[in-house]
């Protein structure tokens, strides 16, 4: 199982922290958001006995700006994250092969503290048509567990009819799906049984939290192997003795 964390600058703890504390709560690994963590993942991987995923996270203001960053990531980064929030940008992404995961669908930008979460209120909404296309395009929508462990009264209340909402949809079309606290801190994280028992409760299922979790571990194995020499097309791969053209 793997989490989806937010490292400086973009957060406020190091990816090296962040991977030490996953590696304690039993992760197998952590996805790293951050186009400009350079957390030197090779060094950290040897140091840790936990995966350490170079990820960039785009976060833009409509369609148009967020279309040429996705380009300009999907040939650096293995994982390629489109910060949603408004209905715009939550369609553009799902409508693209070239992303990985919408994030934060309902919230949009991450905040940087439990208080700001609960002003944190983004207007995008998941519809049928848009579970649908992100079945269509293999783009994974997040449940976000961060509000319903961050935040209180009412904020809490909505996030988690959005939530339960969201889950009708993405088994009903059988989308994909990833589940991350979005921790802009290695004290935010949660060890994965602590996540599967808060999916229970709130009505998501502790195996379908654990699937969401897991999922970021199979992207992560499919994106590294297409961006591999090797890869030719999806259960093709050049042999020793294929030749480029």
């Amino acid at each position: 199982m793997y989490e989806a964390v937010h490292a400086h600058p973009d957060g406020r703890s190091t990816a090296s922290r962040f991977a030490r504390t996953a590696e304690r709560y039993g992760y197998d690994g952590v996805v790293v958001r951050a186009d400009d963590a350079d957390p030197h993942y090779d060094r950290l991987r040897e140091a840790c006995a936990v995966d350490v995923v170079d990820a960039a996270e785009i976060v833009a203001p409509d369609p148009q700006r967020a279309s040429g960053a996705v380009g300009n990531a999907r040939t650096k980064h293995t994982v390629v994250i489109v910060s949603g929030g408004t209905n715009a940008l939550n369609r553009f992404a799902v409508e693209q092969a070239r992303v990985d995961v919408l994030a934060r669908p309902f919230e949009g930008a991450v905040a940087a503290t439990s208080a700001d979460e609960n002003d944190n209120r983004g207007d995008g909404e998941v519809n049928h048509v848009l579970a649908k296309a992100a079945s269509e395009n293999d783009v994974r929508i997040e449940v976000n567990l961060g509000p319903a462990l961050r935040t209180r009264g009412g904020h809490r209340v909505r996030h988690l009819s959005k939530l339960r909402q969201l889950k009708r949809l993405l088994d009903h079309y059988d989308a994909p799906y990833v589940v991350s606290v979005n921790p802009t801190s290695h004290l935010q994280l949660r060890a994965p049984r602590e996540l599967a028992a808060v999916g229970d409760e709130i009505g998501l299922g502790d195996e379908w939290i654990r699937e969401g979790l897991d999922e970021w571990g199979r992207l992560v194995a499919q994106n590294r192997e297409r961006r591999s020499e090797s890869f030719i097309a999806p259960g093709v791969e050049r042999g020793r003795y294929e030749e480029d053209d």
